[in-house]
C-alpha cells in the first residue's frame, strides 16, 4: 500500500494501537451477524400476517434452523478456506454478501423465498467469525487474547440485543423496511472496511512461507492433512464436546428466549423480545470482559487458567438453566437470564484462546470451523426440538433438562484439557 493510504496511516499509529483498531472494525462486524440474523426470532407476529405458513410454531422453527443447518455444513469450509486465502476480504465479502441477503428479506412474499434466503445467510455468514477470530488471534497473543477476543464477542451479544428490537421497529414501520434498511447499513459497513482492516504482516509471511513449503502437494492432500492433524489430536475431541454442548442452551436462548419471555411472563412479543435479548446482551457483555481479564492473568499463573475460567461460567448456567425451565416470575426469570449471560459470556470469552493452547496458528480457522459446524448442528437440532416442545406448552422443560447436557461438558473440559503452552506453534 502507499503511505497516503489509510489503512497505512493506522498502521503508523503505533504496533500496540491496531491490534484494538482490528479488534474495534470487527466488533461492528460481529454486530451486523448476529443482528442480521437474530431479527427474525422476534418479528413473527408482524410478518406472519402476510406469510401466513409462519402462525405455525413448527414451520418457523424450520425457518430458524435452516439457517444453523447450512451454516454448520459450510463452516469446516470457511475455516480452510480462511487458513488459505486473504482473511480481509474473506471477511469484507461475507458481510456484504449476508446484508445483501437481509435486504431482499424485505421484499420476500412468500414462506418458500425465506427459507431460501436464510439458507443462503447461512452460507455467507459461516465465512465470517473462524476468519474474524483467527485475525484476532493473530493480532493479539498471550496477555491481550481472551480480552479482545472478549470484547469482540460483545459484539455479538450487542447485535443479539439490537435484533431483539425487530419487533418494535416493525411495529413503528413494517418488517420489510426493517429487514431493507439494516441491510443497507450493512452493505455500507463493507467499504469500510476495505478502508481500513488488513492482515498481521508477520502472520501472512508465515503462512507463505508454510505454503511454499507445501507447493508440492495438492491442495486437497493439504487439507486432508490439516483435518488428519486435528482429528488425530484427542485435545481436540474434548474441545468439540465442550464447544457443543453449551452451544444447545446458547441457541436455544438466542432463539426461543423471547417466546419464553412471552409465555413465561405474559408479555406480547414486541416487549418480550427485547427483555429477552437485552437480558441476555448486557449479562453477557459482563461475562466476556470479567472472563477474558480474568482468564488472561490466570494463565500467567496456571496454563489451565483459561480452562477453569470457562468452566466457572458454564458451572453458572446450570442454576440459571433451572430456573429459567420452571421460574413464572418476572424477577425469577429476569435474573436466571441474567446470570445465564454472565456465565456464557465467561465461557464464549475463552474458546479461541484454549484453542490456541492446543492447536497451531496455520490450522486454528480450520480448526474453528469445525468447532461451529458441530456447535451449530447442535443449535439447529435443539431449536426444532424446542419447536415441538413449545407446540405442547413444554417449552420451560426443554431449557431445564440443557442443564444435564452442560454438566457433562464441564466434566469433558477439566479432565481431559491440559495444555502445554499458551500459544501452540507446533502441531
Amino acid at each position: 500500500m502507499t503511505g497516503s493510504s489509510p489503512s497505512a496511516n493506522v498502521s503508523r499509529a503505533g504496533g500496540r494501537i491496531y491490534p484494538w483498531v482490528v479488534v474495534g472494525l470487527l466488533w461492528f462486524v460481529a454486530l451486523l451477524n448476529y443482528m442480521d440474523r437474530q431479527m427474525l426470532s422476534t418479528m413473527r407476529d408482524s410478518m406472519q400476517v402476510n406469510i401466513a405458513e409462519l402462525t405455525d410454531a413448527v414451520n418457523f422453527g424450520r425457518l430458524m434452523s435452516v439457517f444453523l443447518w447450512i451454516y454448520g455444513l459450510i463452516s469446516p469450509a470457511a475455516g480452510a478456506v480462511a487458513d488459505r486465502v486473504s482473511r480481509k476480504w474473506l471477511i469484507v465479502g461475507s458481510l456484504f454478501v449476508w446484508s445483501a441477503v437481509t435486504f431482499g428479506m424485505g421484499y420476500a412474499e412468500t414462506f418458500g423465498q425465506l427459507y431460501a434466503l436464510r439458507a443462503v445467510m447461512g452460507v455467507s455468514e459461516a465465512l465470517y467469525i473462524p476468519a474474524g477470530l483467527s485475525l484476532i488471534a493473530d493480532w493479539h497473543r498471550d496477555r491481550s487474547r481472551s480480552l479482545a477476543v472478549g470484547i469482540h464477542m460483545t459484539g455479538l451479544y450487542a447485535g443479539q440485543a439490537i435484533g431483539g428490537f425487530g419487533a418494535t421497529v416493525a411495529a413503528a414501520f413494517s418488517w420489510q423496511t426493517t429487514f431493507q434498511g439494516f441491510g443497507l447499513v450493512g452493505m455500507a459497513y463493507a467499504v469500510i472496511l476495505i478502508l481500513f482492516l488488513r492482515e498481521n504482516r508477520q502472520a501472512v509471511e508465515e503462512r507463505r512461507r508454510n505454503r511454499r513449503t507445501a507447493a508440492t502437494v495438492s491442495p486437497v492432500k493439504n487439507l486432508l492433512k490439516s483435518f488428519g492433524l486435528l482429528f488425530s489430536n484427542v485435545a481436540f475431541w474434548a474441545i468439540l464436546f465442550y464447544f457443543a454442548a453449551p452451544s444447545l442452551p446458547g441457541w436455544a436462548t438466542k432463539n426461543w428466549l423471547p417466546t419464553l419471555f412471552s409465555e413465561s411472563l405474559g408479555l406480547s412479543m414486541d416487549l418480550a423480545g427485547p427483555a429477552a435479548t437485552i437480558t441476555i446482551a448486557v449479562s453477557s457483555f459482563i461475562g466476556v470482559i470479567v472472563g477474558g481479564i480474568l482468564s488472561d492473568r490466570w494463565v500467567r499463573r496456571n496454563l489451565r487458567g483459561r480452562i477453569y475460567t470457562g468452566a466457572i461460567g458454564l458451572g453458572m448456567t446450570i442454576p440459571s438453566l433451572l430456573l429459567l425451565g420452571f421460574s413464572h416470575s418476572l424477577p425469577g426469570i429476569i435474573g436466571s437470564g441474567v446470570l445465564f449471560g454472565v456465565g456464557y459470556g465467561m465461557f464464549d470469552a475463552n474458546n479461541m484462546p484454549i484453542l490456541c493452547q492446543f492447536v497451531a496458528d496455520r490450522y486454528r480457522a480450520t480448526a474453528y470451523g469445525i468447532m461451529n459446524m458441530i456447535g451449530v448442528f447442535a443449535g439447529a437440532a435443539v431449536t426444532q426440538i424446542l419447536g415441538q416442545w413449545a407446540q405442547g406448552n413444554n417449552l420451560g422443560a426443554g431449557f431445564a433438562w440443557l442443564s444435564v447436557i452442560v454438566a457433562a461438558a464441564i466434566a469433558i473440559q477439566l479432565l481431559f484439557l491440559r495444555p502445554k503452552t499458551d500459544n501452540m506453534t507446533q502441531n
